[in-house]
């Protein structure tokens, strides 16, 4: 049975490190992270860079840091992990690659049977969306009774992203284990008061 979800941020995509540093600090402190994902949409050496010190900012809030595909900046950075994007083809080779204790997460858009391959490869945690009406990816919204289907019928923790608003965090809340919050915060003039307005 799932409690409240907790929440899972994401950095904005491209983000430089040096701009990001002082929001980043200021929203962990003020919000209970469980675990902080880097996105990708920027040069691997200002990647390295962000891995530095998302991991500095995280680690010091005892916060798990995963990032978007890249293998060897998790392991060269420290990190405690790798997101997929590409479903479940990755995982095997991920958990090879990185080892028994690293967290292997993967976005299966709103596949039902993607998500369910991605958990039998191996996967520490599935991700489904998006949840709201976006422009981006396909266009196809992962729907509610996927999320109530899958916390009844699997046991692999399932987060919630894309699209969010406060009315759909509190309508698929009962049915996730994780909520992803990024762009929707990211976007506006002052972060920590969107995601105060969303998740406070």
């Amino acid at each position: 049975m799932i409690e409240a979800p907790q929440l899972y941020l994401t950095t904005p995509a491209g983000a430089q490190a040096s701009a990001l540093g002082p929001l980043l600090t200021e929203v962990m402190d003020r919000f209970p992270v469980a675990c902080l994902r880097i996105r990708g949409g920027t040069d691997e050496d200002e990647l390295g860079r962000l891995a530095d010190l998302a991991r500095e900012i995280a680690h010091a809030r005892d916060v798990a840091v995963v990032i978007d595909d890249h293998l060897q900046l998790a392991q060269r950075h420290g990190l405690d992990g790798v997101h997929l994007t590409d479903g479940a083809r990755s995982v095997r080779y991920a958990r090879k690659e990185l080892g028994p204790d690293a967290i292997v997460g993967v976005y299966s858009g709103s596949s039902r049977h993607d998500g369910m391959a991605a958990g039998e490869a191996g996967a520490d945690y599935v991700s489904f969306g998006p949840v709201g009406e976006t422009a981006l990816g396909r266009g196809d919204r992962a729907p509610f009774d996927l999320f109530q289907w899958w916390s009844e019928v699997i046991e692999i923790p399932v987060v919630a992203e894309g699209a969010l608003s406060r009315e759909l965090i509190q309508e698929i809340s009962a049915v996730c284990d994780f909520v992803a919050i990024g762009p929707e915060i990211w976007s506006e003039d002052d972060p920590v008061a969107a995601l105060s307005a969303m998740w406070g």
